[in-house]
């Protein structure tokens, strides 16, 4: 047998034994024990289908919640420690999970900047735009994020989602653009979701003018639809701010 037969016997031997830590630590039906020593082995192995391997614990309930949780911080601080090099496995990840809280939360911990992270986030929104989604967790999951990160590109790449078909998307991005204070980027859509016709839930309308209260925006240009929409707890005054009415 020649060196090149040695190092690809070598190399499938490898991806076989990384195949089984992976079967075995994402085997709900296994003791925490035999997980715990397949998910070192995944750490300690490095390659990228390892540490995508380790990021698949995230997708899988173990129904010991306390074992789950602790198996799971585990997972995320091990990827902390790995750094940017865990990154091709958290951007494979984002793409293909259908829960992402924890990938993004090790994003946020593992790019070198915010300029790398919106990059990064602005691939995965491409990969669900508004519109029907069967599942939208993943939308939510996204805004929720977008919502407590500083970096000029957030507001925009939230405001879209207010045309969603699901109510819950179009409330987590109302709520989004409202922490994120940006009004030139805001103001105008927040406005037009109000206003519309189309828009039948209340749960939404509250939020954008508890919004506007919060922020301070004019609604300027969108008087008469305001006045038509607004909540009965709200008012508003001469210069055209939302208002909570005092109480009696």
């Amino acid at each position: 047998m020649g060196l090149f037969d040695l190092l690809l016997s070598k190399d499938k031997r490898g991806e076989r034994a990384r195949t089984r830590n992976v079967q075995r630590a994402l085997n709900k039906y296994a003791q925490s024990a035999d997980r715990m020593k397949a998910l070192e082995a995944l750490a300690d192995d490095g390659a990228e289908d390892a540490l995508y391997g380790l990021l698949r614990r995230f997708g899988m309930m173990y129904d010991k919640t306390i074992e789950d949780e602790q198996e799971k911080e585990w997972v995320f601080e091990t990827l902390c420690e790995k750094g940017p090099a865990a990154l091709p496995a958290v951007k494979r990840y984002l793409f293909s999970a259908e829960s992402i809280s924890w990938p993004l939360r090790l994003l946020d911990r593992l790019a070198p900047d915010k300029d790398q992270e919106i990059a990064m986030l602005e691939e995965v929104v491409a990969r669900h735009e508004p519109g029907y989604e069967r599942d939208p967790t993943k939308k939510m999951q996204l805004l929720s994020h977008l919502a407590s990160l500083r970096h000029p590109k957030a507001a925009a790449l939230c405001a879209p989602y207010l045309k969603d078909m699901d109510e819950g998307v179009r409330y987590t991005a109302v709520e989004a653009l409202i922490r994120q204070k940006n009004e030139s980027v805001a103001r105008e859509p927040l406005l037009e979701l109000f206003t519309s016709d189309a828009e039948e839930s209340l749960r939404i309308r509250l939020k954008i003018a508890e919004g506007f209260v919060d922020v301070g925006w004019l609604v300027q240009g969108y008087r008469p639809g305001v006045e038509r929409k607004l909540p009965e707890t709200f008012t508003l005054d001469r210069e055209g701010h939302i208002k909570k009415k005092i109480s009696a």
